[in-house]
C-alpha cells in the first residue's frame, strides 16, 4: 500500500545539501557504453514513431495526449480522456504557439499539431529478457515497516509498465483485453504475472525518452529514467512559475519561451502553497524521506521519526528538487492519477515522470515563482 500522498514537507529532512546521492556506485564502461541501458533497449519494437505497429482501433484523444506529452506539455496520466490535465497541457501548447488559448481542441491547434498527425496512439512492444525478473510485493502500511525495506519500488509489474508508459494500470489492462491483466478477484490490479520476457503488450506511444548514457554519472538515475520513459536531453530552464489557481506549471528558457508544462498539486486550505519567488538549491534524484509526524497533519506522535527509503513509491517519487523555502521543494508522487485532484501539505508535486523530466532541466539558482 502506497504511502499518503498528504506528506510531501518533510522531504528536505532527508536531503542534506540536497545534491544527487553520492552513495550509489558509478555505472560501469558497458552501462555507459549502452545508449539505452535501462527499459526497452534490444526488444526490436522501440520505434519512437511506432509505425512497426499501428493503431488497432483510431484512440484521437490518446494520440493527442501522446503527441503534446512528447512535445513537453504534458498531460499527466495518458489514458485517452479530455481531462483536466489535458487541457491544461493544451493551454500550455497553445500559448507557446502564439495561439488563442482555449484549452480546447480547435482547428488552430490541430494545424499547429498537424506535423504531429501521423503518430500513432499506441505501439505494441515485447519485454525484453530480464525485465520481468523484479520481485514484487505490496509495501506494508506503517512507516515502521516501510523504513525497514532496501527500497519502496513498484508493488506490481503492471505498476513498473505503467509508470513507464505514462498510464495506469487500467489503461494497459483495457488496451490488452485477454492477455491476462485483468483485475484480481479482491480489486486490485493483478500481479503482472502473467507477463514475462518475449510478452507483447499495446502501450501508450510515449516518445521522448532517447538516453544518453554517457550523459548521466549516476548508475541509480540512470535506471530511473529508463524505468520511466524520461529522455537526456531536455531544454534547460530559466524560470518556473507555479499557479495555485490554476493548479499548473509553466518553465520558461533564458529567452521567455515556454518550453514546457504540467499539471500540479499545489497545497490545500491548511497548507497553502507559499506565494513569493524562490530559488532552486539542489536536486535529489531518487532521494530517501525523512517521516516525522511533527510535520503531517493527522499523524500521532507515537507513530515516531524514520528514515523511508527511495524508490517510485516513496511518498515524494524519485525526485527532490529543494527551494530556498525551508521544508517546501518540487518532487514526485506515488500516486500519479492523484495529481491535479489530491491535496498536498504545501509542496508541489508532479507525476513520476514529470519530476524525473523537470529535474533534468533545472539546476542551483533556478527561478521559481509560486503566484496565486
Amino acid at each position: 500500500m502506497k504511502m499518503s500522498p498528504l506528506c510531501c514537507a518533510v522531504a528536505i529532512l532527508a536531503l542534506t545539501g540536497c545534491g544527487d546521492r553520492t552513495d550509489r556506485a558509478d555505472p560501469s564502461p558497458t552501462e555507459k557504453a549502452a545508449p539505452k541501458a535501462a527499459g526497452w533497449s534490444g526488444d526490436g519494437m522501440t520505434s519512437r514513431d511506432g509505425e512497426a505497429a499501428p493503431d488497432d482501433v483510431a484512440r484521437p484523444e490518446m494520440q493527442l495526449q501522446v503527441v503534446l506529452d512528447r512535445r513537453g506539455f504534458s498531460p499527466g496520466v495518458v489514458d485517452g480522456k479530455m481531462g483536466l490535465s489535458t487541457a491544461n497541457a493544451l493551454k500550455a501548447f497553445q500559448e507557446a504557439n502564439a495561439l488563442a488559448v482555449t484549452g480546447e481542441w480547435d482547428a488552430a491547434t490541430k494545424a499547429a499539431l498537424g506535423t504531429w498527425q501521423d503518430i500513432p496512439a499506441t505501439r505494441v512492444v515485447t519485454i525484453p529478457a530480464g525485465y520481468a525478473d523484479a520481485s514484487f510485493a505490496p509495501l506494508p502500511e506503517k512507516a515502521s515497516e516501510q523504513a525497514q525495506l532496501a527500497a519502496m519500488g513498484y508493488e506490481s509489474m503492471l505498476e513498473k509498465l505503467a509508470e513507464r508508459f505514462h498510464t495506469t494500470p487500467e489503461v494497459l489492462q483495457a488496451l490488452n483485453p485477454g492477455a491476462g491483466l485483468a483485475p484480481s478477484a479482491d480489486g486490485e490490479a493483478a500481479t503482472g504475472a502473467m507477463i514475462r520476457a518475449g510478452t507483447t503488450l499495446r502501450v501508450p506511444n510515449v516518445g521522448a525518452d532517447a538516453i544518453v548514457a554517457a550523459d548521466v554519472d549516476n548508475a541509480a538515475w540512470l535506471a530511473t529514467l529508463g524505468a520511466l520513459g524520461v529522455g537526456t536531453a531536455q531544454p534547460k530552464a530559466e524560470r518556473i512559475e507555479v499557479s495555485k489557481k490554476a493548479g499548473t506549471m509553466k518553465v520558461f528558457d533564458a529567452g521567455g519561451t515556454l518550453i514546457a508544462g504540467f499539471t500540479v498539486t499545489t497545497g490545500s486550505a491548511h497548507d497553502p502553497l507559499p506565494i513569493g519567488r524562490w530559488k532552486v538549491k539542489g536536486v535529489g534524484r531518487n532521494p530517501d524521506y525523512a517521516y516525522d509526524p511533527a510535520l503531517l497533519r493527522d499523524v500521532p506522535s507515537s507513530e515516531g521519526k524514520h528514515r523511508l527509503p527511495p524508490g517510485p513509491n516513496n511518498p515524494v517519487g524519485v525526485v527532490w528538487i529543494d527551494l530556498n523555502k525551508p521544508h517546501y521543494g518540487l518532487h514526485g508522487t506515488p500516486e500519479p492519477q492523484a495529481i491535479g485532484r489530491a491535496q498536498s501539505n504545501g509542496c508541489v508535486r508532479l507525476t513520476n515522470w514529470d519530476a524525473a523530466r523537470l529535474a533534468q532541466m533545472v539546476a542551483p539558482g533556478t527561478q521559481v515563482d509560486f503566484v496565486a
